[in-house]
């Protein structure tokens, strides 16, 4: 059913805006902040665009660059960044970042995403896809900053000012608009704590991870194998009639080099589909127009611990075409898309019967537990196997026929017990820091409306 809202026309934001969605009646919810009184971001911060090096040139050492999806749940994931040259840096320090700086997502569909520049991160630098935001009035604390733009006031302000149609955008001038109310400095100073332990809690998420895989790449004897790509190599014609490949990519050497460490494993290997059910994407959601679901796409993993960080509510009837699966609590999900493939994601509890994307496999495990496979699918054992087998001109990706040709390793039970605790422990202290960031986001919306019962 369609919403009317009628507007005066002094209302009407200084006449910057005249759409229709700009004055949405869930917007009324900001007058709350306004009433407790604000200041403008661009009066108490400077804010800077960066830009991305000619080429997207970057290396595996130099300066931290750091891109849209390289953060996310506040801070930055230090595991998957790239970085620029030195002289790259030194020609665009206007858009340098140092500790304690907030990141905002400002192009696409990371638009409302904040992070905070953690103190590991001496320097960097970011693409034109951030907005930085440094901030120089000492009455404002970035945690509280960090904290009230993840929270209903901050989103909503965030998504009212987002504009463009193929492609959302924020400019400078709509980041230098957004508010921030006056809320007294010891409820900053709580917020500042409470930031610290939801830092560690990370910190603690993604070290139980890298035990993890640590520990089952330490059991292959794979834990500091490097690949070394080859510049010429050869096949024969059966290789090419067999596989029904005849592109050079395929018969890279560092492929067979990683298969044939696992089938020279102690003790033994398998096929992937003798160890894992692969679950049809079959389910229509047109056919329950009004139900309301979850949807989880790509973006929505968190590649450092593999858990689906966020989804969409959606009504069946307004389902994506790709939204055909129904994912269950212990399941594995794996992107089968070239350039997405490190979207690995154990399904939880808070998940369990949400829609996804046919951009995914769905694993069901029954020879080894979800865990193990999670760490062998976010691992090179069956990441290299994925890269290779992706096909295809204008979508890469890893065809269905594929995953008869996918094989594990066969882990001891002690070994599998070890990696599934560790994971489990990982996840739990991920669910605490999230538990602690909604626990922030209530704090900091508590206090405006506090503030704003005092006027």
């Amino acid at each position: 059913m369609a919403t009317i809202n009628t507007v005066k026309l002094s209302q009407l934001e200084g006449a910057k805006r005249i759409d229709a969605e700009f004055y949405q009646p869930v917007f009324d919810t900001l007058k709350v902040i306004e009433k407790a009184g604000t200041k403008r971001l661009g009066s108490i911060s400077q804010i800077s665009y960066g830009t991305t090096p000619a080429g997207a040139e970057f290396y595996s050492e130099g300066v931290p660059f750091i891109r849209s999806q390289d953060f996310s749940f506040l801070i930055i994931d230090e595991k998957n960044i790239v970085f620029c040259s030195r002289e790259f840096h030194n020609r665009n320090k206007k858009s340098e970042i140092k500790p304690r700086d907030l990141l905002f997502a400002a192009v696409g569909g990371t638009i409302g995403q904040v992070g905070i520049v953690q103190d590991w991160l001496k320097e960097g630098n970011i693409n034109q896809n951030i907005a930085r935001v440094r901030f120089i009035d000492k009455k404002f604390l970035p945690e509280f900053g960090i904290f009230f733009f993840l929270s209903k006031y901050g989103q909503l302000q965030i998504f009212r000012l987002v504009t463009g149609n193929a492609q959302p955008y924020l400019n400078s001038y709509q980041i230098k608009s957004l508010k921030l109310p006056l809320i007294n400095r010891s409820c900053q100073e709580e917020l500042k704590t409470l930031f610290e332990t939801i830092q560690n809690e990370l910190k603690k998420s993604i070290d139980l991870y890298s035990q993890a895989e640590t520990l089952l790449l330490q059991e292959l004897g794979l834990k500091d194998f490097k690949p070394q790509y080859h510049l010429s190599y050869a096949t024969t014609f059966s290789n090419t009639f067999n596989t029904h490949r005849i592109d050079a990519e395929y018969f890279q050497p560092i492929y067979e080099e990683v298969i044939n460490r696992i089938k020279s494993y102690k003790n033994g290997f398998d096929k992937l589909l003798n160890c894992v059910e692969n679950v049809k994407a079959d389910f229509n959601p047109y056919r329950l127009p009004n139900k309301v679901f979850s949807y989880v796409e790509l973006a929505d993993i968190n590649t450092s611990v593999g858990i689906i960080e966020s989804s969409k509510q959606i009504k069946g009837d307004e389902a994506p075409s790709r939204a055909r699966r129904i994912i269950k609590q212990g399941d594995v999900i794996v992107s089968r898309v070239e350039g997405s493939l490190e979207k690995v994601a154990l399904v939880s509890e808070d998940f369990e019967n949400s829609l996804a994307s046919t951009g995914f496999f769905q694993f069901r495990p029954f020879k080894i537990s979800p865990q193990v496979l999670l760490v062998l699918a976010k691992s090179l054992i069956l990441q290299i196997q994925f890269k290779r087998e992706c096909a295809g001109t204008i979508l890469t990706a890893i065809p269905e026929k594929a995953l008869t040709r996918f094989i594990i390793p066969i882990l001891p039970d002690d070994i599998q017990q070890k990696v599934s605790s560790l994971v489990q422990q990982s996840h739990q202290a991920r669910q605490k820091a999230k538990q602690l960031l909604e626990e922030a986001k209530r704090k900091v919306e508590k206090e405006i409306e506090k503030e704003l019962w005092k006027k």
